[in-house]
Order: C-alpha cells, then sequence, then structure tokens
C-alpha cells in the first residue's frame, strides 16, 4: 500500500477539486519533489521526472493563455495528465485552462485548485511529502531529550537503559520514545520518534507499563526530536582501558547517511547514570560551541611541562 496517495494532500491542504472523481484520489506519490513545466509546456518532453506533482502557477497559466494555441496545449497537457503524474495543482486562484480541464475529464484525472500562492503551495508540499515519504530505521534503544538534545540511549538487554531514562525524567527532562524508536532522515536531519500506541508509555522489569504523562505531566514527553548525540551503554570492564581525559579520537555512528557524536559509558552499580549522561550532554554542548575541555586540559599541561622545562634549564644555566 503507498505510503501516500493524492487524497491525503488533498485533505491537508483542503484543495478544491476541478476533475477527477474518487478513484483518481489514490495516484499513490513516490517523490517529494514538484514540477512546474516550463519545459514541458513548450514542447520539450524528455528527460521529464514524470512521477512528481505538478504545479501551475502565475507564470504557466500566464504562458498558456498568451502563448500556446490549443494545439500545443493539448499535446502539453496529453503528456502532463500521463498515468505516472499524481496529480496537478493550479495555484493563485487561477482558474484551469479549459483545454486542461477537458482533457483530464476524459483521462479521469485530478486536477486542483488552490488559493495559495504558488511558492507557499510548494514549499508547504514539499514539507510534506519529505516527512511522510522519509527513510526510516527501528532502532532499540531509549530516546531522551536532555537539554534541548536529542539523546539515543543505546545498550544491551538488561543495562537498565528505561530506569536510566526514568531518572532523566524525574529530574526534569522529556521521553520521547521508550525501547522502539523509529528513526528517520528528514531534511538532511535525524529526527526520531515512536508510534502513536507506545508514545508516552514507558516498560518497567518488575513494576510493568507507566504512563509518564500522567505521573509526570505532559510536560514530560516530546512527540519527536532531532538526534543529535548518542550514548551507548555497556558492563564495566575492569581489563579496558576506558578514555579518562577525553582527547581521543571523536566516535560517530552513521544513521541513515547522517553521523552524530557516540560516548561509550560504561555502567557500574552505584554510579549515578543520569548525572553521569547530563554531564556528557553539557559536554556536548561545549562542543558544539567550539570548546573542548579535553583539549583546554590538554594544553594547559603541555604549558606547565613547558615551563617546567624551562625552569630546569634557567637553573643549569644559572650553576653554571
Amino acid at each position: 500500500m503507498a505510503k501516500v496517495i493524492v487524497r491525503d494532500l488533498a485533505k491537508k491542504f483542503m484543495w478544491t477539486i476541478v476533475t477527477g472523481d474518487s478513484d483518481s484520489l489514490n495516484r499513490p506519490l513516490t517523490l517529494a519533489d514538484t514540477n512546474r513545466p516550463g519545459l514541458e509546456l513548450a514542447g520539450y518532453f524528455p528527460d521529464t521526472q514524470t512521477k512528481r506533482l505538478v504545479v501551475l502557477g502565475d507564470k504557466e497559466i500566464g504562458y498558456i493563455e498568451e502563448q500556446m494555441d490549443e494545439i500545443s496545449q493539448r499535446r502539453s497537457f496529453e503528456f502532463l495528465t500521463g498515468d505516472n503524474t499524481p496529480c496537478i495543482v493550479v495555484a493563485h486562484g487561477h482558474e484551469c485552462p479549459p483545454v486542461l480541464k477537458e482533457i483530464a475529464e476524459r483521462k479521469n484525472f485530478p486536477v486542483f485548485k488552490t488559493e495559495h500562492q504558488t511558492s507557499h503551495a510548494i514549499v508547504s508540499i514539499t514539507n510534506y511529502l519529505d516527512e511522510c515519504l522519509a527513510e526510516s530505521v527501528v532502532i532499540h534503544g531509549e530516546l531522551v531529550r536532555v537539554f534541548g538534545v536529542g539523546v539515543l540511549i543505546t545498550g544491551r538487554s538488561g543495562m537498565g537503559k528505561s530506569e536510566i531514562a526514568l531518572e532523566l525524567i524525574k529530574r526534569g527532562h522529556q521521553l520521547v520514545g521508550d525501547d522502539r524508536i523509529d528513526c528517520y532522515k528528514i531534511h538532511n536531519e535525524l529526527i526520531g520518534r515512536t508510534t502513536p500506541m507506545l508514545e508516552g508509555f514507558m516498560e518497567l522489569r518488575g513494576v510493568g507499563i507507566i504512563n509518564i504523562s500522567r505521573m509526570y505531566g505532559v510536560g514530560a514527553i516530546a512527540h519527536e526530536t532531532q538526534i543529535e548525540f548518542q550514548i551507548d551503554l555497556e558492563p564495566f570492564n575492569d581489563s579496558y582501558e576506558y578514555d579518562r581525559v577525553g582527547i581521543e579520537e571523536k566516535e560517530y555512528n552513521e544513521i541513515l547517511g547522517i553521523k552524530i557524536l557516540k560516548m561509550t559509558i560504561p555502567v557500574s552499580q552505584g554510579r549515578p547514570m543520569s548525572s553521569v549522561i547530563e554531564t556528557a550532554v553539557t559536554n556536548f554542548l561545549l562542543l558544539k560551541d567550539g570548546l573542548d575541555s579535553a583539549k583546554e586540559f590538554e594544553e594547559r599541561v603541555l604549558a606547565q611541562i613547558s615551563e617546567n622545562k624551562k625552569e630546569e634549564f634557567d637553573a643549569s644555566v644559572s650553576k653554571h
């Protein structure tokens, strides 16, 4: 079943239908781009992406009325109302050209009118289709907003991800999704949300399903967020050499072609993980502003070493 059909757009933007019956509104949309058919109206058809929704604005209508005779109109409109084209939208309150209306009625092809300006209509259509047709992947973990940053908490089962997320919620942060996170690539950003059925709910082992919005208020949940930072939890291992300073090469994870900063944090009994995560997010925000605490510390250490060497050199010179 198609993700988006013409009926969805017509209902979303309350377009006025000019031609086409109920069946014609089931045409699928597979591309988020639109087509303003300048070359097609001029009679040039090669390389046209026929699966795009067609928008006729001021310039197109002006060209049709002033420059095109009936024969050229019929040739262009026969092409634009092909089987692959989802529909045609006539913007800015213009009337549908009579030749287009006649051909569309014969083919049972959907043509709509809207009062919106052409540029506004195109932006609205593109943004809506970008979201509906976005690439997606499901990730198991917790998605929370900490200090306004979308943080994806991952790790194997039994690491206490839900419990940590609950502690963060109690400290005033927001839950976006528990266990199942639907990630979408929208406008070159990674957006995370959960399914409507699971929104606002969390599962805690030994307790069961809890309603976060009822227990902590509607402000404790967010419908979606941009994912900017990933924290991967793993059991503490005495034999592993963990990053203690932070000057090592930063680690990134790629999701749907978008790289996000990733930090691996060991979990051990008694460690205040909610405070650790808040600190990690605060440090992430400083990094975004160009402030790297680890490098700042490294520079201070190197400066001290240089100063010590200078003092040793001066002392050796004075002895001689």
